[in-house]
């Protein structure tokens, strides 16, 4: 009979407390795995929500005047007459590295229209690329062709207009094809049309006001993704929305270092759960060990003993653990989480990362077990029988 014989005979025959070491790393480790799984399943919702959220980046034309606005308040009017940029040249923004963590790049072309008595901002968007980077927008009726436009809310009211209504902006004839639902925004004051439309009215063919860009940085940094486009585009300004991807930062980081507190936490428990019933096996065991001894087992024979038992559970504990903690997932999400499709995947790399810990944890607290069963001298352990 070998070490691993003595080891596993004697699991079986102290069912009870071998049970009570692999129940309690089971509740461990489920309950970990379930945790990050959660916390993983939620975060990658979020960030797919938060992509579908709109631009996060703007690109706009360098100028060297400086804003004359403190507080809220403006000093200065803004003016839309400085030098555009190409539209052809947008299309660098496709050959940078990050490319693919591009959702949508929407050009815009901004000027001041004329309507009846009133100035009114004229906007000419890729509506295409506006289903992503303004996933808000509700217009009642229809998109624009080649001469409608669409009118923010607070425009139609002041303007006195409505669905199939025209006007007349830089002689050009256009029909209001839809009316924009309030987003509360600076969009309900604006006049909506087609690029290419606006283009024509204010005769900036092949140029651009402005562009925006919703960028997935879930695995990319934000910065990185304003340092390439500012390459790919030298003569314009890049920024990057610092509150919306900061918030989103912040909350993800809060959220897995709540996960890894909270399984640190409860790891802790599971070992001294096996600490305290390894150390009351051993001390069952003393007959046992000091015949061991008595026969010519050295110490090293007895601590591999005592290890492979702990091996034995934990192992087990470790794949019955991440069985349940991915099914208490995905119950979690249906149950809490009514917007989460409830498909998790399952996730090889934290299955691993669950075996190992749960050995881990296993062996490190039978170490002392162990030792003291090392260490027990025979003489008294026979003595006793």
């Amino acid at each position: 009979m070998n070490l691993n014989d003595i080891s596993i005979k004697n699991l079986l025959r102290r069912k009870g407390k071998a049970a009570f070491v692999l129940a309690g790393l089971v509740i461990g480790v489920s309950t970990v795995v379930g945790i990050i799984s959660y916390i993983e399943a939620m975060t990658s919702d979020i960030n797919h929500k938060l992509e579908k959220f709109g631009a996060n980046i703007l690109v706009v034309p360098k100028t060297e005047n400086l804003a004359l606005s403190y507080g809220g308040l403006s000093l200065g009017g803004v003016s839309f007459e400085m030098e555009e940029i190409r539209q052809k040249d947008l299309g660098r923004v496709s050959q940078i590295k990050n490319s693919a963590n591009i959702a949508a790049l929407g050009p815009l072309v901004l000027g001041v229209a004329n309507v009846a008595s009133h100035k009114v901002l004229l906007a000419g968007v890729d509506f295409k690329a506006a289903e992503i980077l303004k996933p808000w927008w509700k217009v009642q009726g229809a998109l624009p062709g080649a001469d409608g436009i669409v009118l923010g809310t607070e425009a139609a009211r002041v303007l006195d207009l409505e669905a199939g209504s025209r006007l007349k902006i830089n002689d050009n004839d256009l029909v209001v094809s839809g009316i924009l639902l309030p987003t509360g925004s600076q969009d309900d004051q604006l006049i909506f049309t087609r690029l290419g439309t606006a283009q024509s009215i204010f005769g900036k063919q092949g140029k651009v006001s402005m562009a925006e860009v919703a960028a997935l940085c879930k695995d990319c940094p934000i910065e990185a993704m304003v340092k390439q486009i500012s390459d790919a585009l030298p003569g314009a300004k890049v920024m990057a929305i610092q509150q919306v991807v900061k918030s989103r930062m912040e909350t993800l980081g809060q959220l897995k270092k709540f996960s890894y507190g909270i399984s640190g936490i409860i790891l802790l428990i599971g070992s001294l759960v096996v600490l305290v019933t390894m150390m009351s096996s051993v001390r069952e065991r003393t007959d046992e060990i000091g015949i061991f001894r008595a026969i010519g087992y050295r110490k090293r024979h007895i601590m591999r003993i005592v290890f492979t038992e702990a091996a034995i559970v934990s192992g087990m504990a470790g794949i019955i653990g991440y069985i349940l903690g991915f099914a208490a997932t995905k119950a979690g999400l249906a149950i809490f989480s009514e917007s989460h499709s409830g498909l998790v995947p399952f996730n090889l790399e934290l299955a691993g990362a669950a075996f190992i810990t749960a050995l881990a944890v296993g062996l490190i607290s039978s170490a002392y077990p162990a030792l003291m069963a090392a260490r027990m001298d025979p003489n008294e352990a026979l003595r006793a029988l």
